[in-house]
């Protein structure tokens, strides 16, 4: 998928769309998709991270080989796991925590035991990072040995690194009263980018500014979710596939003076995806990106969705609420967990979230009844 510098064709463009009757709507809380929805003066330690739209436009992401680096990794991780480090679990079924590594001077084969580690526990905490701080270049370059890059078509960047997805919530007053006018919740349980053909497989999130408690992401495992199904129901849903669509997203930005810098990415996925690393069933559902269950009517595919991700939501036993505190870097697998921020913290409507994504792209999601791809 290349980059070009050109303005898209007009139906791309936003800025000559007629704004629709939902304008003053948020679709998401944590992420403008415009430069005016930025309020106030940023306190941001790191304002070279805060968002910009540049006039570039992604073309379609085409098939590609893609090799998990955890499969070269040793199995005991010898590399990664030195004397120095120490891991605790967060919770029994995922979640680690690792400490006394650094993110930014790990060596390819450190790199690979912790896609390994990751695999296994899905999520990986690490705290006392100097990522932050390295550099656009450096990051990009970490981020590459996951995967290929992912480029978002809506949200701000990096002036020359598109990879990055900005993630910044300043506190506007107004945004956050109309969309509670609206909606009940902030909670939006996703997967990244799941439209595409080959979603990301390994996620980095870094924290550049966070409120002293909340704003938490809490973040469920697939797998759990599916094994928690009766041997009947999972039968059923291994031989479903659904529709991931980012249509929605994009018309949202150009109707709401947004840029949307790709066409709209429509995929088939199965509903129940096996992990290249581990061999685990995993769901792979969520509420942001499907459109439909494949052969199904739109009142079968409702419910069957609403059923699965109330589920979700509800097994708190096999989620975890990863705390932001500075300094922090999460990577987490998109393909057995999914997440969702929450928007919970006092002075809600003075103190600024903010910190970026680099998503990599992995394999083409493997259906149980393993057809070809």
């Amino acid at each position: 998928m290349t980059p070009h510098v050109s303005p898209p064709s007009p139906p791309l463009s936003a800025a000559s769309s007629v704004a629709s009757d939902n304008e003053e709507e948020v679709y998401d809380l944590n992420v403008p998709f415009k430069q005016e929805l930025m309020t106030r003066k940023s306190t941001t330690p790191y304002p070279q991270y805060l968002p910009t739209w540049e006039p570039v436009f992604f073309s379609p992401l085409q098939p590609f080989p893609f090799t998990d680096p955890a499969l070269r990794a040793d199995p005991l991780k010898r590399a990664l796991l030195t004397p120095e480090a120490k891991m605790e679990p967060i919770s029994p079924k995922m979640g680690t925590e690792l400490t006394g590594v650094q993110l930014s001077s790990m060596t390819p084969q450190q790199r690979d035991e912790l896609a390994l580690l990751v695999s296994e526990r899905k999520v990986v905490v690490l705290r006392d990072q100097d990522f932050a701080d390295i550099g656009p270049a450096s990051q990009t370059a970490i981020a590459d040995h996951f995967g290929k890059k992912n480029y978002q078509p809506v949200t701000g960047s990096v002036p020359g690194y598109p990879g990055f997805h900005i993630i910044y919530r300043d506190g506007n007053r107004a945004d956050i009263e109309r969309y509670f006018e609206q909606k009940s919740t902030a909670t939006i349980w996703h997967h990244d980018v799941s439209y595409e053909r080959q979603p990301p497989g390994y996620v980095i999130l870094c924290i550049l500014q966070c409120p002293e408690v909340g704003g938490d992401t809490v973040v469920a495992s697939m797998t759990e979710a599916y094994n928690r199904l009766s041997p009947g129901f999972r039968s059923m849903l291994d031989n479903l596939k659904a529709t991931h669509s980012s249509e929605r997203i994009c018309t949202f930005a150009r109707n709401n003076g947004g840029l949307c810098r790709k066409d709209p990415v429509k995929s088939l996925h199965p509903v129940v995806r096996v992990h290249p690393v581990t061999g685990e069933k995993a769901l792979f559902v969520n509420d942001e990106w499907i459109t439909g269950i494949h052969g199904w009517k739109q009142s079968e595919t409702d419910w069957l969705l609403k059923y699965l991700m109330d589920h979700v939501s509800r097994g708190h036993d096999f989620q975890i609420r990863l705390q932001w505190k500075p300094k922090t870097v999460v990577i987490f697998d998109n393909r057995s967990t999914i997440h969702t921020a929450t928007v919970d913290y006092d002075g809600v409507y003075e103190k600024e979230r903010h910190m970026f994504r680099l998503a990599t792209m992995a394999e083409k999601p493997i259906p149980v009844h393993c057809e070809k791809q």
